[in-house]
């Protein structure tokens, strides 16, 4: 995530982990050995309602800092097979790995957007580059290095949970900051007159600026495409699959002028916007499932495109109506992933208990809704049970159930539009050592399993 950020919407790499996730107490180099300081911030957090991000990235970041320092003292300047094993992993990743942490190290020097800094680094001249790289060549190796315990870290996480028959379902953002170390690096293939956002809707009148570069598509397409390219093959590495956000945005681009000019699309005409999105998304599932969110203000020829090459779109249940008449989930495109919310929309709790007197009427007609009895307008553990299984009734071959929504809980994890510790910061009532006693959660747990069962959703 970019500093100061709790959102994973504007990362500052589309290759990197977040360092804030690496589990101290398994570092090797640390001998589960951390300082007053460090512990104290953690357990204060762990306490807390909501993650304190900033807090615990100084916590980790002084831990693995020393714990750098303590690898390259022994293993590093030693040659032993960790140091061999950290060497083939730089060597891997050198297509972005070396770039980001040059500039993550530059970026924590100056404290301030790539665009302000000195000319020749902005530019990247090669001299400077050079320059700044032997200045920092420690820090530079030791965020690498953190790079390299959270890889190692994820790959056990995913080879564990492949073994058991579960797949591993990213996340790909559709852009990343501009202040990014994909911007800086690939800068040529981006403008900055114009930002990213998406055209009015029945939600916004004036439609929504997001801030970040539009993407010189034609420019990248004659380059070879190696942002692109970076990003598939990271993801792979990564994902069994990947949800694509915005996946509207890859066809067509909605660039807002600085200049407050009249917004446009790129490219502008219909072909070459279903040639551009086609030829995307087939490189990046060359190597990894890929479904789409296609929510919002999407034309119909991106949905039907989306059918003609076999990627799932999404649909959400609660908005899934016409003329306030819900649709019938059976009837659903087989090809689909079948949603009760998003992480932007409000809880499934809130949502029905919110829902004028005309449309819960409606809803109630929908199969195991309408068994509801007593006060409809209450959300019970029954309440929840009916809607779950009306998702995995859909006829959709893919299902996605948000943990909030699973456990029938009324928290919401983002709210478009506004900003503040409320986003992005909720966190489970249990740590991960708990999830397979707490009740809540092993009750939730079955429900699902009984539901996937029942409904064929078990391979």
């Amino acid at each position: 995530m970019s500093p100061g950020q709790d959102s994973p919407y504007a990362a500052s790499s589309s290759c990197a982990l977040e360092p804030v996730y690496i589990d101290l107490d398994s570092l090797e180099d640390l001998d589960g050995q951390l300082t007053d300081e460090e512990r104290r911030k953690l357990d204060a957090d762990r306490r807390d309602e909501r993650v304190d991000f900033e807090a615990v990235r100084s916590a980790k970041r002084s831990a693995l800092r020393r714990a750098w320092e303590r690898f390259r003292d022994r293993e590093l300047r030693g040659g032993s097979s960790r140091a061999r094993e950290f060497s083939a992993f730089q060597e891997e990743h050198r297509d972005w790995l070396p770039d980001w942490a040059l500039y993550r190290a530059l970026h924590d020097q100056r404290r301030k957007s790539w665009r302000d800094w000195e000319p020749p680094l902005r530019d990247r001249e090669p001299g400077a580059l050079a320059r700044a790289r032997e200045e920092l060549g420690d820090v530079i190796a030791g965020l690498s290095y953190a790079q390299w315990v959270a890889d190692a870290e994820w790959r056990r996480g995913r080879a564990e949970a492949n073994s058991l028959g579960v797949k591993i379902l990213g996340d790909l953002p559709f852009m990343v900051a501009e202040d990014s170390a994909d911007v800086w690096e690939f800068q040529r293939l981006f403008r900055f007159d114009a930002t990213v956002g998406v055209p009015p809707d029945a939600y916004s009148a004036d439609g929504q600026d997001w801030g970040l570069p539009v993407p010189r598509w034609k420019e990248m397409r004659e380059a070879g495409d190696p942002w692109l390219h970076a990003r598939a093959m990271r993801a792979a590495e990564l994902y069994d699959a990947v949800r694509v956000d915005h996946v509207v945005g890859l066809y067509r681009t909605y660039a807002r002028p600085i200049d407050k000019s009249p917004p446009f699309f790129v490219p502008a005409e219909e072909p070459a916007q279903k040639e551009q999105g086609e030829r995307i998304l087939g490189l990046l599932g060359a190597n990894a499932e890929v479904l789409a969110e296609d929510l919002g203000t999407v034309p119909d020829f991106v949905r039907e495109s989306l059918s003609e090459i076999g990627i799932p779109g999404t649909k959400v249940l609660r908005w899934e109506v016409d003329d306030g008449i819900p649709r019938d989930v059976r009837e659903f495109p087989e090809i689909s992933l079948a949603v009760t919310g998003t992480h932007d929309t409000e809880s499934l709790q809130t949502w029905w208990e919110g829902l004028p007197d005309h449309e819960r009427r409606e809803q109630l007609k929908q199969p195991f809704l309408n068994d509801l009895r007593g006060d409809t307008r209450q959300f019970t553990p029954t309440t929840r049970n009916a809607l779950l299984e009306l998702l995995y009734s859909a006829r959709s071959d893919a299902i996605l159930t948000p943990i909030t929504d699973a456990l029938g809980r009324r928290d919401r994890l983002n709210t478009p539009g506004t900003v503040g510790r409320h986003n992005w910061t909720w966190r489970l009532p249990w740590r991960l050592g708990e999830m397979d006693t707490a009740a809540e959660a092993v009750a939730a747990t079955r429900l699902l399993t009984h539901l996937a069962e029942r409904y064929g959703r078990v391979r």
